[in-house]
Order: structure tokens, then C-alpha cells, then sequence
């Protein structure tokens, strides 16, 4: 786990073309994607398309992440993060849990510091649509950023706790950084991308966060 120091950070989204400022707290934050090794050492369960223990974990859904998450805590001896209660989740912010980052914090650490689309050249930071030969590749092979984070973008998309826009899109939740699969413009920080909390795809995993 990476440690993230209190700060803020500027969202957009050009959809809505929309930005504003959020206060992040401190946090911690996995180096890299949950890989499918971590996911069934928990679980017992190998999702997604392609199977290596060093993959990132793949089709899973939003509450896929949020389950592992409290299976997680529970396995380390900590207060879960999340109350789910039907098709309700709540979070408790007090609990020493594993959980998904907030957007903010997801953002605030793919950046570590740098105010451009990405950290570093794209090709030696990400697997995308050019380099990724049409399929997921073992988390942390390329370079991190300053903060030691992995595949921030590319490799996955990675859940984060965040409703998109409620009034609009009701539960949906945002993705963030993305994917194996996508052109280099979607493979960038600021880029958001929502999708139903029981959708699951081979190109989307998560990253758990604490704190």
C-alpha cells in the first residue's frame, strides 16, 4: 500500500464540461490493480477471461470489489468498510477497512503531483489498444509514477465508490483510468467512464484503498 498525502485535486468531465475541486484526506492506496492471484486467495474464485496469478483481476463487478473489499478486512482483522443491506451500501468512513478509492483519491494518486493527461509517455506507463496485443498484461511490468503506483492507466479500468450522476444515470458508478483495449485518449487521469454496479467486462478491475 502506498501512502497518499492530504491535498486536493481538480475533476472534469467532458460530458458535462464540468470541473471542480475536492479536499482529499489522507489515504492509502494499492500500488497496483488487485491481481487475480490476490482475488481468489480471498475468494477462491478466478474470474474474467484469461486466467495468471499476476493478472489484474478482471470482470468483476462494482459489487464484486465492494464484497471483496469486506472479505478482505474481515480475513485482516478489520472493521469493514461497508454496510450492505439489500441492494443498499453504506460506507463507514471511521472503519480501518479495505475499500475502493474515492475518484478524487484515484485521481489524486494516478497523478502524484504531475498536471498533464498522464505521468509519464504513454507507452512505457500503459498497456493500450497499440501495445497490448488484445489482451490484459501482469500488473506493475511498466513504469510507475512518482508516488510507486502501477497501471494507473491502461491494463484495467478500475472501479471507484463514486455514482456518476445520479440524477442522470441512477446507481451507475464511475471507472477510471483506462484499459487493455482502449485508443491512447482514454488513457489518461482525468478521463471518467460509468457503467452499472453488476456490469462485468475483461476490461475492468479495482484497486483496494484504506483510510
Amino acid at each position: 500500500m502506498i501512502a497518499v498525502a492530504a491535498g486536493d485535486v481538480t475533476l472534469s468531465d467532458r460530458r458535462t464540461s464540468r470541473s471542480w475541486c475536492v479536499d482529499v484526506d489522507a489515504f492509502e492506496i494499492a500500488a497496483t490493480p488487485l491481481t487475480q492471484g490476490e482475488y481468489a486467495e480471498i475468494t477462491g474464485e478466478w474470474p474474467g477471461a484469461t486466467r495468471g496469478a499476476c493478472l489484474p483481476v478482471e470482470g468483476v463487478s462494482w459489487w464484486d470489489a465492494i464484497t471483496f473489499c469486506n472479505n478482505m478486512s474481515e480475513r485482516a482483522g478489520l472493521v469493514a468498510a461497508y454496510r450492505v443491506v439489500g441492494d443498499d451500501v453504506t460506507w463507514d468512513t471511521a472503519a480501518d477497512g479495505y475499500r475502493l478509492p474515492t475518484e478524487a483519491e484515484w485521481e489524486r494518486a494516478c497523478r502524484a503531483g504531475t498536471t498533464g493527461p498522464r505521468y509519464g509517455p504513454i507507452d512505457e506507463i500503459a498497456w493500450y489498444r497499440r501495445n497490448s496485443d488484445g489482451r490484459p498484461h501482469e500488473v506493475g511490468a511498466k513504469q510507475p509514477n512518482a508516488w510507486g503506483l502501477h497501471d494507473t492507466v491502461g491494463n484495467v479500468w478500475e472501479w471507484c465508490w463514486d455514482l456518476y450522476d445520479a440524477e442522470v444515470y441512477g446507481t451507475y458508478r464511475v471507472l477510471r483510468g483506462g484499459g487493455w483495449f482502449d485508443e491512447h485518449w482514454s488513457c489518461r487521469a482525468s478521463a471518467r467512464r460509468r457503467s452499472h454496479p453488476t456490469y462485468r467486462i475483461d476490461d475492468v478491475g479495482f484497486r483496494v484503498a484504506r483510510g
